[in-house]
């Protein structure tokens, strides 16, 4: 139902990475910019169903870091941010994670 597996953490943690706006256009990443986090990247197996809205990279691989999907009437939000509370409090985050739960209850 959540539109992904996950798989490894390609460096494990503390892994210096870019987060990528460049999936879909959407309400939930509008006027946030790229930006960096210290952190853990996922590596995923993703449903083809889900919608990108973010993304980072390692070498030639894109990963989704954001993204939305439908389940049935349902709305189904992810963010792999926020493995520590510094990577939450970053204005970026919180806010993709505002709107990401406005956008799953229909508020956005």
């Amino acid at each position: 139902m959540t539109g992904s597996q996950w798989v490894a953490h390609p460096g494990n943690d503390g892994v210096k990475y870019t987060v990528y706006t460049d999936g879909a256009p959407s309400p939930i990443t509008e006027g946030i910019g790229d930006f960096e986090v210290v952190s853990e990247q996922y590596y995923l197996h993703v449903d083809p169903a889900i919608t990108v809205l973010a993304t980072t990279r390692f070498g030639e691989v894109v990963m989704p870091v954001v993204y939305t999907k439908l389940w049935g009437e349902g709305r189904v939000f992810y963010c792999s941010l926020g493995h520590q509370p510094n990577i939450v409090q970053m204005p970026q985050t919180l806010e993709l994670m505002r709107r990401g739960m406005l956008w799953a209850a229909r508020c956005l």
